[in-house]
């Protein structure tokens, strides 16, 4: 495939190597080689194995943990390809770092969602493609074209092949009711939302009311990711303290920090939804959890970029 920009050239970084292959075989296309070494400083260096000089590239990076040791090899793998002359350079960002660091929601704090924006776009990067950022407005962080890819769609398909009979769509907390109300909308199934507050640090939130009724349903808890798990456990509780049946989870990113993993072993989940956004090492792989891939949907929206076609169209229904 050949556009404006010339070839396509897919770069992967070390923080999700399987899902690049993925979407370069999606593509029908090879991985391109790169030297990706950390020295005994620590330091991170690039050398790619080819040349890109007039070429569309799109190097495939989620700033997973660990956070600063992946952001630092995405920008500078970014600026290599910059100075190898590439044509234009697409960072696919599955999932976005300090994506939650997104305001000024106490006095002296930092905005870091808007500062790795901006190290991105000055490392050279011409556009940003990512996968259910936390907050949309991390859009406007950027001066650069961004895609902010939705995998509402893999999701919504899973859970309505399930048939699971009575349902009810479940935010985990307010912030999560937009997303809660476009899932309970395209299942046909009444919305719930959980009331909780936060301590000031952070640490703890503790669930309070119930907004709507689940005696009876079974719950599907709708988040864009799961950290600790100590939201969304504290909900799947909570839930069943009110009469809910089975409980699900359909969450985008499994971030899965200490302690997630013993968090979601003990919980009353039937089962725990979610992509592969972030690569899950196999000791938090429990038996109830479900990945599914956003690969092809990354790959469609690389084809599309590449080809100069319409993006939004995909998700016209």
């Amino acid at each position: 495939m050949r556009s404006m920009y010339g070839e396509l050239a897919i770069f992967s970084g070390t923080a999700n190597r399987p899902l690049a292959q993925e979407i370069a075989d999606y593509l029908g296309v090879s991985l391109r080689g790169a030297d990706i070494i950390q020295f005994a400083n620590t330091n991170t260096f690039v050398r790619l194995h080819g040349s890109v000089r007039s070429q569309d590239v799109f190097v495939v990076q989620p700033t997973s943990a660990p956070v600063n040791d992946n952001i630092m090899e995405l920008l500078i793998m970014i600026d290599t390809l910059k100075r190898d002359s590439a044509g234009r350079i697409t960072a696919v960002v599955p999932y976005y770092g300090y994506g939650r660091t997104d305001k000024k929601d106490q006095p002296r704090v930092p905005i870091t969602a808007r500062l790795v924006a901006d190290m991105i776009t000055v490392a050279g990067a011409d556009r940003v493609i990512f996968n259910d950022l936390h907050a949309g407005q991390i859009q406007g962080f950027f001066t650069i074209p961004v895609d902010d890819i939705t995998a509402f769609h893999i999701l919504r398909d899973y859970f309505l092949q399930k048939n699971l009979g009575q349902i009810a769509v479940v935010a985990a907390d307010v912030g999560a009711t937009k997303r809660a109300r476009n899932m309970a909308q395209a299942l046909d199934a009444p919305l719930a939302i959980i009331e909780k507050r936060r301590q000031l640090d952070g640490s703890r939130a503790t669930a309070l009311n119930l907004i709507g009724d689940v005696q009876g349903c079974n719950c599907i808890i709708i988040d864009d990711e799961i950290d600790t798990a100590g939201t969304i456990v504290q909900a799947a509780n909570f839930l069943k303290h009110k009469g809910a049946q089975d409980v699900y989870a359909s969450v985008t990113h499994p971030v899965l920090s200490d302690p997630a993993t013993e968090r979601l072993r003990e919980a009353p989940f039937k089962e725990i939804v979610v992509t592969n956004t972030i690569v899950m090492p196999p000791h938090k792989r429990l038996p109830n959890i479900t990945t599914l891939s956003v690969g092809p949907l990354l790959g469609e929206v690389i084809r599309r970029i590449h080809l100069g076609i319409s993006v939004g169209e995909m998700f016209n229904e």
